[in-house]
């Protein structure tokens, strides 16, 4: 098992850290060449800027009952379609029956922006988020060994 970061804008690089050190879980992060990231723990995996290089190069590296982290549904529906446990950065765990209602949110999502009728308003991240992340996590971790 491993941890596996879509780290570009991921807001808890530090708690996945924290948890994968104590438990000895091996975290590679991958981020894009426009972010700089250094970790002494971490494998951090750096691929060239583009529309999602970062993705397709985490979904290439996901293996059966890797943890992957992201906030991209798309690249939650691959990496449950390579049976990974997949959680999002607010600590959301997805699963093959939730994840078509967050496509379809998404969808849905889009064509109001795109007719100009929805302004998304993304909700400001809070200590109790980080909290709640961590505590999701180690209850991953806890199930999977």
């Amino acid at each position: 098992m491993r941890i596996l970061v879509d780290g570009d804008g991921c807001p808890v690089n530090k708690q996945i850290e924290e948890l994968a050190k104590e438990r000895k879980i091996p975290v590679f992060i991958f981020i894009d060449t426009s972010h700089i990231m250094e970790s002494d723990y971490c494998g951090i995996i750096q691929v060239s800027k583009g529309a999602d290089s970062v993705d397709f190069a985490l979904i290439n590296q996901a293996r059966h009952k890797d943890i992957v982290v992201t906030g991209d549904y798309g690249l939650a529906t691959m990496a449950l379609a390579k049976q990974c446990i997949v959680i999002n950065f607010r600590g959301k765990h997805y699963t093959n029956q939730n994840i078509e209602s967050f496509l379809f949110e998404r969808h849905l999502s889009k064509k109001m922006r795109r007719n100009g009728i929805y302004k998304g308003n993304m909700k400001k991240r809070t200590k109790a988020d980080d909290l709640y992340f961590k505590e999701s996590l180690k209850n991953i971790l806890d199930q999977s060994v």
